[in-house]
């Protein structure tokens, strides 16, 4: 039979020191092994070695599941989709990173995935996706900030497939529900 290592910890050697120390005198022979055990259980504060065991599993069970995802702050949703038209074209480039991020979401997600396009058809598509004729802008910032690659004589742009953060996630479906270019993201 395998052993399940426990790993032991107490907070404050001292206070440890002196709880155990006091039932080992409480005794008038050896302890078994079960009752040092459950000694060194309850000086570490536990009621016995069978509640130790259960925290330990516990912990380590809660610390294996994954973090949960962080809620929509619909109050930025709100704000960012101000900078969308009713048809869902970008009227203005954001004055906040946060803004910007979400927006770049939104044209990332309307970038053709698995596509590979020059920059002449990169400046078209984003042409139809914004209202203030700036591509260059929009195809740099979407560069920088990795959403999408392209080779450094600007042939080939390609989207970089990856999960949007829950807003950005939310933002899309609001936008795909007024008939923007940008499709669902599922990625």
């Amino acid at each position: 039979m395998s052993r399940t290592l426990l790993p032991f910890h107490t907070q404050d050697l001292s206070t440890f020191a002196r709880a155990l120390g006091g039932e080992l005198r409480a005794l008038e022979r050896a302890p078994s092994h079960v009752e040092l055990l459950n000694m060194l259980a309850r000086a570490g504060g536990a009621r016995n070695f069978q509640h130790l065991r259960a925290q330990i599993a516990a912990r380590t069970a809660v610390e294996a599941l994954p973090e949960p995802e962080p809620a929509v702050d619909y109050v930025r949703l709100r704000r960012t989709l101000r900078l969308f038209d009713a048809a869902g074209r970008l009227v203005h480039w954001p004055p906040k990173k946060w803004e910007r991020e979400l927006v770049l979401w939104v044209l990332w997600a309307a970038f053709p995935p698995r596509a590979v396009l020059a920059e002449k058809a990169v400046n078209a598509w984003l042409a139809e996706l914004h209202d203030f004729g700036d591509p260059a802008l929009l195809r740099r910032w979407l560069v920088d900030f990795g959403y999408v690659t392209r080779k450094p004589d600007g042939s080939a742009y390609r989207r970089v497939e990856r999960r949007p953060p829950p807003e950005a996630r939310a933002l899309i479906a609001v936008l795909s529900k007024r008939g923007s270019a940008a499709p669902e993201a599922g990625a």
